[in-house]
């Protein structure tokens, strides 16, 4: 769920490391039915490259008619990215997407001007006991696409790359890293990557890109002779060579980065944008309810609720 129920999103707590520049240990929040770990934005360190927003929902163990729903909401500035590990979701936006996600998959959708969306499990989950387990970030836009049109992008497993060596298996979900491409559109220098570890293996982290970080999504490493465990994220100074080691019993991992952005993002609510007065014209539409007249519309499935603006 790309949806941030907090005004201000909450920021978590930080360590200062000497082999790394920032680390951070997610707060947890309660939604209701599963637990959400947000990574950032941190009070020191609100984006790593383009991210700016980062979350783990669950792990969540939901019984028999039970789902998670989230309502029709709005973004503008960002672009969304869904990734699961366990369970589904059925993505429908104003773009007119309708797409059920399921694990190793991307979603990708690009809020642009403005965009609205719900995730929600699946019927055919719904039917047996299922699960929630994932990736939930943000990517704000660089300006010059800011007040693009929204779109959205769904890419199978089989479209990810996939690099397998020496107890290490790395599916690039956006952007570029170890001489692989992945397909989803980018505005910006990124990447992004679902990694598992063998016991002891090692991974280098890439070194062409201007910031980089790691979040431990299971199990634990080491990093230059120091131990870190789920769930904590490191971001590392640019430049410097690093390479991560599993623990004695592997861990996941997701490596993320990219080039910094020309300057700092206002960000409220679900909002994300380089001036106030672009997130100002954002309530006011939203609150209006004028669908499809502005930059706003509901999903054309998904009409009959919505988020409210929050006070």
């Amino acid at each position: 769920m790309s949806w941030n129920p907090g005004i201000e999103p909450g920021c978590p707590d930080q360590i200062s490391v000497d082999a790394i520049e920032t680390l951070i240990v997610p707060r947890a929040r309660d939604l209701g039915g599963f637990e959400v770990r947000r990574a950032l934005p941190a009070p020191k360190r609100q984006m790593v490259g383009p991210f700016i927003f980062f979350d783990q929902a669950g792990p969540a163990e939901l019984l028999t008619g039970q789902g998670i729903d989230v309502r029709p909401h709005p973004h503008i500035g960002l672009g969304t990215v869904t990734y699961l590990y366990r369970g589904d979701f059925h993505h429908r936006d104003s773009t007119g997407a309708d797409q059920i996600i399921s694990p190793g998959e991307l979603n990708w959708m690009v809020a642009g001007r403005g965009v609205s969306h719900s995730e929600r499990t699946s019927a055919a989950a719904r039917n047996g006991p299922n699960s929630l387990f994932g990736i939930q970030t943000w990517l704000a836009l660089p300006e010059s696409h800011e007040e693009m049109a929204p779109t959205f992008e769904h890419h199978g497993k089989a479209a990810l790359p996939m690099i397998e060596d020496g107890g290490v298996s790395v599916r690039l979900i956006l952007g570029s890293a170890y001489g692989k491409q992945a397909p989803a559109t980018m505005f910006s220098e990124t990447f992004y990557a679902d990694v598992k570890l063998e016991a002891a293996a090692l991974l280098p982290m890439p070194d062409n890109h201007e910031d980089r970080g790691i979040y431990i999504v299971e199990g634990s490493i080491s990093i230059a002779g120091q131990e870190f465990r789920a769930p904590q994220m490191m971001v590392f100074r640019p430049g410097d060579r690093i390479t991560v080691a599993a623990g004695g019993g592997g861990a996941r991992i997701m490596i993320l980065g990219g080039a910094t952005l020309s300057g700092p993002r206002y960000i409220w609510w679900n909002f994300v944008a380089s001036s106030k007065d672009r997130i100002e014209d954002a309530r006011a539409e939203w609150r209006a309810q004028n669908w499809g007249e502005g930059r706003f519309d509901l999903p054309i499935d998904d009409r009959d609720e919505h988020i409210p603006l929050p006070d």
